[in-house]
């Protein structure tokens, strides 16, 4: 009897150590991993969900950001399921020799679960592209209005006060005709004909 008891703990715990080991390693949600892609772009992705997970990959690139996200059941694959870390770490290795992270990445395939059924492919389901950070865009307008009222009071000084005219004193022209006119009519009443313009002349000159 106590050989047949002995044996029946011996079973019963190499079942329980069995069953620890094909119990899955469990995955803290919200688990992120930082790389670069074959151009230099700066990417971080997490996961997050339990039986569907979903992928979110964000990178940014000389001024702009893109992102893209994936879903799939790779916890149907076996190989997932024992050790996610080298999966999620295949998935970025991938990525790395890609010049654009979500561009020509429809399906993302690791190694490890090549054998896996078709739901545990990580599949994308959307992607977008946004443009540089609309704060640096409105201190770029700020900035260059404030340059051209600058240069706007510039000129204003170069330019100065407009130079002043000189002042032209008005002519008399009311008493030089009146001369002229009484001239005009001595000479008529005391010369001849010819010499009005001479005798206008010299009458004026004794008149002005």
């Amino acid at each position: 009897m106590k050989s047949f008891a002995l044996l029946f703990l011996v079973v019963i715990c190499g079942v329980g150590g069995l069953g620890q080991k094909l119990k899955p390693k469990k995955r803290s949600n919200g688990e992120e991993i930082n790389f670069r892609t074959k151009t230099k772009d700066v990417c971080t992705m997490s996961m997050s969900g339990d039986e569907e997970t979903k992928l979110r990959i964000e990178c940014k690139s000389q001024g702009t950001s893109y992102w893209c996200e994936f879903t799939g059941k790779p916890l149907v694959c076996r190989a997932f399921r024992n050790n996610p870390k080298i999966y999620w770490n295949q998935i970025a290795a991938e990525l790395r020799k890609l010049p654009h992270a979500c561009e020509s990445t429809q399906v993302l395939k690791t190694t490890m679960c090549q054998k896996a059924p078709a739901e545990a492919l990580m599949k994308q389901i959307a992607a977008g592209m946004e443009p540089e950070d609309l704060a640096n865009q409105d201190q770029s307008v700020q900035k260059t209005s404030t340059s051209m009222r600058g240069a706007g009071k510039s000129s204003v000084k170069k330019m100065g006060k407009p130079p002043m005219l000189p002042l032209i004193k008005p002519t008399h022209h009311g008493q030089g005709s009146e001369n002229e006119t009484e001239a005009m009519k001595l000479a008529r009443e005391h010369c001849w004909e010819s010499l009005h313009g001479f005798c206008s002349y010299i009458i004026g000159i004794f008149t002005g």
